[in-house]
């Protein structure tokens, strides 16, 4: 290629990267979550973790231990109040809500 064609393409807009659907985007946040946790794990298994200063300024050192073990980083409850929130049982009240402040808008008609 002629020098000339090199920097006439090399001005071209860059394409807009694709954006994610909402599934793509769940998975990923999925993916990435465990990866940080397993990374985080085993940090905190490491010899270069100084674990006694750690658990000296953490609320509960047994639930540390715990998830530093393998277990969960959310408690049952935390994911239920989770659910609660910000599941598909929040999506249904929510869509109720403005099912209603639509119904009071057409009420003041």
């Amino acid at each position: 290629c002629p020098p000339g064609r090199r920097v006439q393409s090399s001005k071209r807009a860059p394409t807009p990267p694709r954006l994610l659907t909402e599934e793509e985007y769940r998975l990923q946040g999925e993916v990435e979550t465990r990866k940080a946790l397993a990374e985080l794990r085993s940090f905190c298994q490491s010899p270069d973790f100084s674990a006694w200063s750690t658990v000296s300024r953490i609320q509960s050192p047994k639930r540390f231990a715990d998830f530093v073990g393998g277990a969960s980083h959310v408690t049952p409850n935390e994911v239920s109040v989770h659910e609660r929130e910000f599941g598909l049982e929040s999506l249904f009240v929510d869509e109720q809500l403005f099912e209603e402040d639509d119904d009071d808008d057409d009420d003041d008609d």
